[in-house]
């Protein structure tokens, strides 16, 4: 199986090794793995930001990057949303970038959907055996995607003890251009996640930018608090 992998301006900037060991696990599970160099943002920022036209131009390119690949796989829950989701949005009324936009969305998983949903992978290994994680549903994965049980049963199956969380489910916050506009909301959402953090090992999650957001509030506040990216720690599940 011949996959294209979009690593997302988060992933690349932010969580690189994570996006690394995404592309690791790929490979050892079968699969082979395609980087096309030329591609750039989703235009997700844009988007949220009312600059539809320059999203547009960027959805375009997004189209012709990865023509031709039967899957897109992104280490990004809030990225695979805009893909999916919120792309097609920008082509309504235009009938031939509409379908273009809908093609794409059919072909592109965010990385745990694609593992359980196309490799049908149960477990990726044991090598989390023992360790307590706190996972955030982060709103664009769990409620745009759907995708709920499949980072966790893999955390599960290999070994991780999910531990209750009242907040798990909650936004933390970030929104992309929310954090900056309207900052002392985003702060104080954020602040209540890690408030009702219970004692775990680490906190992950399948999006990088609500990582970023709940990782940088509690430097600025002094808190120990490890925060993993989901692709990082099945990489770590896999080699045991």
């Amino acid at each position: 199986m011949r996959v294209a992998f979009f690593v997302t301006c988060l992933a690349d900037q932010f969580f690189a090794v994570a996006a690394a060991d995404a592309v690791r696990l790929l490979q050892a599970l079968g699969v082979e793995v395609v980087f096309p160099r030329e591609q750039t943002c989703c235009g997700q920022p844009a988007f949220n930001a009312g600059h539809w036209d320059a999203a547009r131009k960027m959805a375009l390119h997004t189209q012709r990057v990865f023509e031709g690949y039967e899957y897109v796989v992104l280490p990004s829950g809030s990225c695979t949303t805009m893909v999916r989701v919120y792309t097609p949005r920008l082509f309504e009324g235009d009938r031939p970038h509409y379908q273009a936009a809908l093609d794409l969305a059919s072909r592109t998983y965010e990385f745990s959907e694609f593992l359980v949903k196309v490799l049908n992978v149960k477990s990726v290994g044991r090598g989390l055996e023992g360790r307590r994680l706190a996972y955030h549903h982060g709103c664009h994965v769990s409620r745009e995607l759907g995708i709920r049980e499949e980072p966790v049963g893999l955390l599960r199956a290999a070994g991780a003890e999910i531990v209750p969380w009242e907040a798990d489910n909650e936004c933390c916050g970030f929104g992309g251009v929310f954090s900056v506009k309207n900052a002392p909301v985003s702060l104080a959402m954020a602040d209540h996640k890690l408030d009702t953090l219970p004692p775990v090992d680490a906190l992950t999650s399948a999006d990088g930018a609500c990582l970023m957001h709940m990782a940088g509030r509690a430097r600025t506040r002094g808190l120990d608090v490890k925060v993993r990216h989901l692709a990082s720690l099945l990489w770590e599940a896999h080699n045991g």
